[in-house]
Protein backbone atom coordinates (compact mmCIF):
# COMPACT_ATOMS: atom_id res chain seq x y z
CA UNK A 1 0.00 0.00 0.00
CA UNK A 2 1.70 3.42 -1.26
CA UNK A 3 2.60 5.67 1.68
CA UNK A 4 0.86 8.59 1.78
CA UNK A 5 3.02 11.59 1.16
CA UNK A 6 2.18 14.96 3.40
CA UNK A 7 1.59 17.63 1.39
CA UNK A 8 4.17 19.57 3.21
CA UNK A 9 7.38 17.45 1.53
CA UNK A 10 5.64 17.33 -1.45
CA UNK A 11 5.29 21.50 -2.08
CA UNK A 12 9.18 21.66 -0.82
CA UNK A 13 10.57 19.18 -3.73
CA UNK A 14 8.57 20.63 -6.20
CA UNK A 15 10.00 23.88 -5.88
CA UNK A 16 13.69 22.15 -5.09
CA UNK A 17 13.13 20.56 -9.09
CA UNK A 18 11.69 23.94 -9.96
CA UNK A 19 14.67 26.19 -8.62
CA UNK A 20 17.08 23.75 -10.19
CA UNK A 21 16.49 23.76 -13.61
CA UNK A 22 16.25 27.97 -13.94
CA UNK A 23 19.88 27.43 -12.07
CA UNK A 24 21.17 24.45 -14.82
CA UNK A 25 19.79 27.35 -17.13
CA UNK A 26 21.26 30.19 -15.84
CA UNK A 27 24.87 28.23 -15.80
CA UNK A 28 24.07 26.72 -19.12
CA UNK A 29 23.54 30.98 -20.29
CA UNK A 30 26.64 31.51 -18.46
CA UNK A 31 29.18 29.18 -19.89
CA UNK A 32 28.21 29.62 -23.29
CA UNK A 33 28.43 33.31 -22.79
CA UNK A 34 31.83 32.97 -21.33
CA UNK A 35 32.98 30.04 -24.14
CA UNK A 36 31.65 33.10 -26.97
CA UNK A 37 33.93 35.75 -25.13
CA UNK A 38 37.20 33.56 -25.16
CA UNK A 39 36.84 32.47 -28.26
CA UNK A 40 36.43 35.87 -29.83
CA UNK A 41 39.43 37.13 -27.86
CA UNK A 42 41.03 34.57 -29.25
CA UNK A 43 40.28 35.29 -32.23
CA UNK A 44 41.19 39.09 -32.03
CA UNK A 45 44.76 38.03 -30.37
CA UNK A 46 45.46 36.26 -33.14
CA UNK A 47 44.76 38.39 -36.34
CA UNK A 48 46.61 40.98 -34.42
CA UNK A 49 49.75 38.73 -33.49
CA UNK A 50 49.52 38.01 -37.44
CA UNK A 51 48.68 41.88 -38.46
CA UNK A 52 52.01 42.84 -35.88
CA UNK A 53 53.99 40.39 -37.84
CA UNK A 54 52.90 40.73 -40.97
CA UNK A 55 53.85 44.45 -40.44
CA UNK A 56 57.08 43.86 -39.22
CA UNK A 57 58.16 41.28 -41.74
CA UNK A 58 56.51 44.10 -44.66
CA UNK A 59 58.49 46.61 -43.03
CA UNK A 60 62.06 44.99 -42.48
CA UNK A 61 61.01 43.86 -46.48
CA UNK A 62 60.90 47.88 -47.58
CA UNK A 63 63.55 48.91 -45.46
CA UNK A 64 65.93 45.46 -48.01
CA UNK A 65 64.15 47.17 -50.79
CA UNK A 66 65.86 50.86 -50.33
CA UNK A 67 68.86 51.17 -52.15
CA UNK A 68 71.36 52.39 -49.32
CA UNK A 69 70.38 49.55 -47.29
CA UNK A 70 70.37 47.08 -50.26
CA UNK A 71 73.83 48.49 -50.22
CA UNK A 72 74.91 48.40 -46.82
CA UNK A 73 73.95 44.13 -46.99
CA UNK A 74 76.04 44.29 -50.28
CA UNK A 75 79.00 45.83 -49.08
CA UNK A 76 78.76 43.40 -45.91
CA UNK A 77 78.36 40.42 -47.56
CA UNK A 78 81.50 41.61 -49.96
CA UNK A 79 83.38 42.45 -46.96
CA UNK A 80 82.39 38.59 -45.19
CA UNK A 81 83.65 37.58 -48.64
CA UNK A 82 86.89 39.01 -48.74
CA UNK A 83 87.40 38.25 -45.08
CA UNK A 84 86.90 34.48 -45.53
CA UNK A 85 89.11 34.80 -48.73
CA UNK A 86 91.98 36.39 -46.45
CA UNK A 87 91.67 33.93 -43.81
CA UNK A 88 91.78 31.40 -46.71
CA UNK A 89 94.92 32.66 -48.16
CA UNK A 90 97.03 33.27 -45.16
CA UNK A 91 95.94 29.65 -44.07
CA UNK A 92 97.00 28.18 -47.67
CA UNK A 93 100.33 30.45 -47.45
CA UNK A 94 100.95 29.09 -44.13
CA UNK A 95 100.31 25.98 -44.85
CA UNK A 96 103.04 26.51 -48.15
CA UNK A 97 105.53 28.04 -45.49
CA UNK A 98 105.29 25.34 -43.02
CA UNK A 99 105.35 22.95 -46.17
CA UNK A 100 108.99 24.66 -47.36
CA UNK A 101 110.04 24.80 -43.94
CA UNK A 102 109.23 20.85 -43.96
CA UNK A 103 111.11 20.33 -47.28
CA UNK A 104 113.87 21.94 -46.40
CA UNK A 105 114.49 20.30 -43.12
CA UNK A 106 113.60 16.94 -45.21
CA UNK A 107 116.27 18.08 -47.57
CA UNK A 108 119.01 18.69 -44.41
CA UNK A 109 117.96 15.54 -42.76
CA UNK A 110 118.71 13.85 -46.27
CA UNK A 111 121.77 15.29 -46.94
CA UNK A 112 123.72 14.38 -43.57
CA UNK A 113 121.89 11.38 -43.81
CA UNK A 114 123.85 10.86 -47.25
CA UNK A 115 126.71 12.39 -45.89
CA UNK A 116 126.74 9.82 -42.63
CA UNK A 117 126.44 7.16 -45.24
CA UNK A 118 129.06 7.95 -47.77
CA UNK A 119 131.23 8.18 -44.39
CA UNK A 120 129.90 5.06 -43.45
CA UNK A 121 130.60 3.60 -46.94
CA UNK A 122 133.71 5.23 -47.23
CA UNK A 123 134.40 3.18 -43.74
CA UNK A 124 133.18 -0.03 -45.32
CA UNK A 125 135.17 0.25 -48.25
CA UNK A 126 138.40 0.79 -46.18
CA UNK A 127 137.98 -2.21 -44.37
CA UNK A 128 136.72 -3.94 -47.05
CA UNK A 129 139.51 -3.15 -49.58
CA UNK A 130 142.17 -1.78 -46.93
CA UNK A 131 142.33 1.56 -48.40
CA UNK A 132 139.25 4.42 -48.46
CA UNK A 133 139.58 7.79 -50.34
CA UNK A 134 140.98 10.13 -47.77
CA UNK A 135 143.86 7.20 -46.51
CA UNK A 136 147.02 7.99 -46.62
CA UNK A 137 148.23 4.52 -45.14
CA UNK A 138 148.02 1.32 -47.47
CA UNK A 139 147.56 3.82 -50.56
CA UNK A 140 150.18 4.04 -53.56
CA UNK A 141 152.81 7.01 -52.85
CA UNK A 142 151.99 8.24 -56.38
CA UNK A 143 148.36 8.45 -55.42
CA UNK A 144 148.71 10.53 -52.42
CA UNK A 145 151.08 12.78 -53.94
CA UNK A 146 148.59 13.47 -56.77
CA UNK A 147 146.19 14.20 -54.25
CA UNK A 148 148.25 16.76 -52.60
CA UNK A 149 148.20 18.84 -55.42
CA UNK A 150 151.45 20.33 -54.50
CA UNK A 151 154.72 21.24 -55.79
CA UNK A 152 156.64 19.36 -54.08
CA UNK A 153 156.47 15.31 -54.90
CA UNK A 154 156.77 14.24 -51.57
CA UNK A 155 153.88 13.01 -48.91
CA UNK A 156 153.16 15.56 -47.00
CA UNK A 157 153.26 12.93 -43.81
CA UNK A 158 157.06 12.58 -44.44
CA UNK A 159 158.09 16.17 -44.57
CA UNK A 160 156.32 16.91 -41.54
CA UNK A 161 157.66 14.34 -39.60
CA UNK A 162 160.84 15.07 -41.02
CA UNK A 163 161.00 18.52 -39.99
CA UNK A 164 159.88 18.18 -36.54
CA UNK A 165 162.49 15.40 -36.15
CA UNK A 166 165.21 17.92 -37.14
CA UNK A 167 163.84 20.70 -35.29
CA UNK A 168 164.21 18.97 -31.99
CA UNK A 169 164.18 15.19 -32.05
CA UNK A 170 167.60 14.40 -33.70
CA UNK A 171 169.63 13.61 -30.09
CA UNK A 172 166.40 11.23 -28.74
CA UNK A 173 168.13 8.32 -28.09
CA UNK A 174 167.37 5.25 -30.25
CA UNK A 175 165.65 7.08 -32.49
CA UNK A 176 163.40 4.86 -35.24
CA UNK A 177 164.61 1.82 -33.04
CA UNK A 178 162.82 2.73 -29.77
CA UNK A 179 158.96 1.28 -29.99
CA UNK A 180 156.50 3.86 -29.50
CA UNK A 181 154.03 4.50 -27.80
CA UNK A 182 151.42 2.51 -29.89
CA UNK A 183 148.17 4.56 -28.41
CA UNK A 184 149.38 7.81 -29.76
CA UNK A 185 151.20 6.23 -33.25
CA UNK A 186 147.78 4.79 -33.80
CA UNK A 187 145.62 8.35 -33.22
CA UNK A 188 148.08 9.69 -35.45
CA UNK A 189 147.70 7.37 -37.93
CA UNK A 190 143.73 7.79 -37.94
CA UNK A 191 144.22 11.62 -38.09
CA UNK A 192 146.22 11.55 -41.18
CA UNK A 193 143.91 8.91 -42.93
CA UNK A 194 141.16 11.73 -42.52
CA UNK A 195 143.43 14.56 -43.57
CA UNK A 196 146.50 14.25 -45.01
CA UNK A 197 147.87 17.89 -44.84
CA UNK A 198 147.02 17.37 -41.24
CA UNK A 199 149.97 18.78 -38.56
CA UNK A 200 151.33 17.05 -36.26
CA UNK A 201 150.22 18.15 -31.94
CA UNK A 202 152.68 19.65 -30.03
CA UNK A 203 154.34 18.04 -27.39
CA UNK A 204 154.53 14.56 -29.72
CA UNK A 205 157.52 12.33 -28.28
CA UNK A 206 160.10 12.52 -31.23
CA UNK A 207 160.29 8.23 -30.87
CA UNK A 208 156.63 8.05 -31.77
CA UNK A 209 157.81 10.78 -34.69
CA UNK A 210 159.75 8.74 -35.62
CA UNK A 211 157.99 5.47 -35.68
CA UNK A 212 154.74 7.25 -37.54
CA UNK A 213 157.34 7.65 -40.64
CA UNK A 214 158.73 4.17 -40.47
CA UNK A 215 155.06 2.76 -40.39
CA UNK A 216 153.77 4.95 -43.26
CA UNK A 217 156.41 3.59 -45.40
CA UNK A 218 155.67 0.26 -44.17
CA UNK A 219 152.06 0.53 -45.48
CA UNK A 220 152.92 1.63 -49.07
CA UNK A 221 152.12 -1.54 -51.34
CA UNK A 222 155.42 -0.93 -53.49
CA UNK A 223 158.29 0.10 -51.86
CA UNK A 224 160.61 2.95 -52.60
CA UNK A 225 163.13 0.81 -54.68
CA UNK A 226 159.95 -0.82 -56.48
CA UNK A 227 160.08 -4.50 -57.25
CA UNK A 228 161.15 -4.00 -60.52
CA UNK A 229 164.46 -2.34 -59.35
CA UNK A 230 165.22 -4.88 -56.90
CA UNK A 231 167.64 -7.08 -57.89
CA UNK A 232 169.45 -4.11 -59.81
CA UNK A 233 169.65 -2.00 -56.82
CA UNK A 234 170.88 -5.27 -54.95
CA UNK A 235 173.62 -5.93 -56.87
CA UNK A 236 174.78 -2.18 -56.97
CA UNK A 237 175.02 -1.85 -53.18
CA UNK A 238 178.23 -0.17 -52.37
CA UNK A 239 179.28 0.89 -55.96
CA UNK A 240 178.10 4.38 -56.19
CA UNK A 241 178.00 5.31 -59.65
CA UNK A 242 176.25 2.18 -60.78
CA UNK A 243 173.73 3.04 -57.97
CA UNK A 244 173.73 6.65 -59.29
CA UNK A 245 172.32 5.40 -62.53
CA UNK A 246 169.96 2.91 -61.31
CA UNK A 247 168.10 5.08 -59.21
CA UNK A 248 167.21 7.31 -62.11
CA UNK A 249 165.51 4.62 -62.99
CA UNK A 250 162.60 5.36 -60.20
CA UNK A 251 159.84 7.14 -61.02
CA UNK A 252 160.29 10.47 -60.00
CA UNK A 253 158.18 10.25 -56.58
CA UNK A 254 160.04 7.42 -55.88
CA UNK A 255 163.54 9.14 -56.76
CA UNK A 256 162.56 11.97 -54.07
CA UNK A 257 160.86 9.88 -51.52
CA UNK A 258 164.23 8.12 -51.40
CA UNK A 259 166.17 11.42 -51.39
CA UNK A 260 164.41 12.61 -49.04
CA UNK A 261 164.29 10.09 -46.62
CA UNK A 262 167.93 8.95 -46.62
CA UNK A 263 169.13 12.84 -46.22
CA UNK A 264 166.65 12.54 -43.08
CA UNK A 265 168.73 9.18 -41.57
CA UNK A 266 171.96 11.07 -42.61
CA UNK A 267 171.51 13.82 -40.51
CA UNK A 268 170.23 11.42 -37.63
CA UNK A 269 173.39 9.22 -38.30
CA UNK A 270 175.35 12.69 -37.70
CA UNK A 271 173.93 12.84 -34.25
CA UNK A 272 174.96 9.40 -33.06
CA UNK A 273 177.24 10.31 -30.39
CA UNK A 274 173.76 11.45 -28.56
CA UNK A 275 171.04 9.24 -30.17
CA UNK A 276 173.37 6.06 -30.61
CA UNK A 277 171.85 5.50 -34.34
CA UNK A 278 174.90 5.60 -36.45
CA UNK A 279 174.30 4.73 -40.25
CA UNK A 280 175.14 0.90 -39.56
CA UNK A 281 172.36 0.84 -36.88
CA UNK A 282 169.65 2.85 -39.10
CA UNK A 283 170.15 0.18 -41.99
CA UNK A 284 169.23 -2.40 -40.05
CA UNK A 285 166.15 -0.87 -38.55
CA UNK A 286 165.08 1.00 -41.74
CA UNK A 287 165.73 -1.58 -44.69
CA UNK A 288 163.12 -4.07 -44.45
CA UNK A 289 160.46 -1.20 -45.17
CA UNK A 290 162.60 0.70 -47.75
CA UNK A 291 163.44 -2.16 -50.11
CA UNK A 292 161.59 -5.67 -50.23
CA UNK A 293 161.11 -8.02 -53.00
CA UNK A 294 157.68 -9.09 -54.08
CA UNK A 295 155.77 -11.19 -51.54
CA UNK A 296 157.40 -10.12 -48.25
CA UNK A 297 155.73 -6.80 -47.14
CA UNK A 298 157.20 -5.86 -44.22
CA UNK A 299 154.27 -6.33 -41.27
CA UNK A 300 155.81 -3.37 -39.33
CA UNK A 301 153.13 -1.36 -37.47
CA UNK A 302 150.34 -3.37 -40.31
CA UNK A 303 148.02 -3.71 -36.88
CA UNK A 304 148.27 -0.20 -35.83
CA UNK A 305 147.40 1.12 -39.47
CA UNK A 306 144.63 -0.93 -40.55
CA UNK A 307 142.57 -0.55 -37.59
CA UNK A 308 140.62 2.46 -36.45
CA UNK A 309 141.30 4.15 -34.07
CA UNK A 310 140.13 6.96 -31.42
CA UNK A 311 140.26 10.80 -31.57
CA UNK A 312 144.16 12.26 -30.80
CA UNK A 313 143.55 13.97 -27.35
CA UNK A 314 145.36 17.13 -27.06
CA UNK A 315 147.80 16.00 -23.84
CA UNK A 316 149.96 13.48 -25.61
CA UNK A 317 152.13 12.49 -22.75
CA UNK A 318 150.81 9.53 -20.54
CA UNK A 319 150.46 9.78 -16.95
CA UNK A 320 153.97 8.89 -15.48
CA UNK A 321 152.18 5.99 -13.25
CA UNK A 322 149.98 4.40 -16.00
CA UNK A 323 151.52 2.04 -18.59
CA UNK A 324 150.46 3.11 -22.25
CA UNK A 325 150.40 0.05 -23.73
CA UNK A 326 147.90 -1.14 -20.88
CA UNK A 327 145.71 2.03 -21.62
CA UNK A 328 145.53 0.75 -24.92
CA UNK A 329 144.53 -2.41 -24.19
CA UNK A 330 140.88 -2.18 -23.93
CA UNK A 331 140.44 -0.03 -27.15
CA UNK A 332 142.17 -2.24 -30.04
CA UNK A 333 139.72 -4.53 -31.66
CA UNK A 334 140.46 -7.47 -33.84
CA UNK A 335 142.08 -9.56 -31.63
CA UNK A 336 145.57 -7.81 -31.58
CA UNK A 337 147.12 -7.85 -28.18
CA UNK A 338 147.74 -4.45 -27.41
CA UNK A 339 150.27 -4.71 -24.74
CA UNK A 340 152.49 -6.29 -27.42
CA UNK A 341 155.06 -3.93 -28.72
CA UNK A 342 155.39 -2.96 -32.12
CA UNK A 343 157.29 -5.67 -33.50
CA UNK A 344 160.84 -4.79 -35.41
CA UNK A 345 160.39 -7.65 -37.99
CA UNK A 346 158.21 -9.55 -39.14
CA UNK A 347 160.14 -12.85 -38.85
CA UNK A 348 161.06 -13.30 -42.26
CA UNK A 349 165.03 -13.93 -43.02
CA UNK A 350 166.70 -10.71 -42.52
CA UNK A 351 168.08 -9.58 -46.39
CA UNK A 352 171.68 -8.19 -45.75
CA UNK A 353 171.63 -7.43 -49.25
CA UNK A 354 169.09 -4.61 -48.81
CA UNK A 355 170.36 -3.44 -45.40
CA UNK A 356 173.77 -2.89 -47.37
CA UNK A 357 171.85 -1.01 -49.73
CA UNK A 358 170.60 1.45 -47.23
CA UNK A 359 173.13 1.97 -45.46
CA UNK A 360 175.42 2.93 -48.45
CA UNK A 361 172.39 5.31 -49.38
CA UNK A 362 172.90 7.26 -45.93
CA UNK A 363 176.58 6.85 -46.13
CA UNK A 364 176.75 8.43 -49.30
CA UNK A 365 173.93 10.01 -49.80
CA UNK A 366 175.31 13.53 -51.40
CA UNK A 367 177.32 11.67 -53.69
CA UNK A 368 174.67 9.18 -55.12
CA UNK A 369 171.95 11.82 -55.18
CA UNK A 370 174.28 14.68 -56.98
CA UNK A 371 171.60 14.79 -59.84
CA UNK A 372 168.83 15.36 -57.56
CA UNK A 373 167.69 18.28 -55.86
CA UNK A 374 168.80 17.20 -52.42
CA UNK A 375 167.24 18.15 -49.37
CA UNK A 376 168.29 21.21 -46.82
CA UNK A 377 167.36 21.73 -43.76
CA UNK A 378 168.67 25.02 -41.82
Amino acid sequence: MPSAISPQWQEKASGFFSSSGVKLKEAGQSAGTFVGEVAKDAKENATDVAGKVGSVVKSRWSLLQQPSTRHAVQERLISAAATTGMFIRKGYSGTKDKVTVGKTKVEEVAKKTAQKSKTLLTDIERWQKGVASTDVFGVPIEVTVWRQQSSRPIPHILVTCADCLILSGLNSLELFKTEGDKKVIQQLISVYNQDSNASLPEGINPVDIAALAKCYLASLPEPLTTFELYNEIRDARSRINVMRQILKKLPTVNYMALEFVTALLLRVSQKSLLNKMDARSLALEMAPIIMWQKGHRPEYCRQLWNQPAKPLSKNMDPSPNVNAWDMLDEEVEGGVDASSPIPLDDGSPIDFSAIEVVQCLIEHHNAIFTDANETVWR
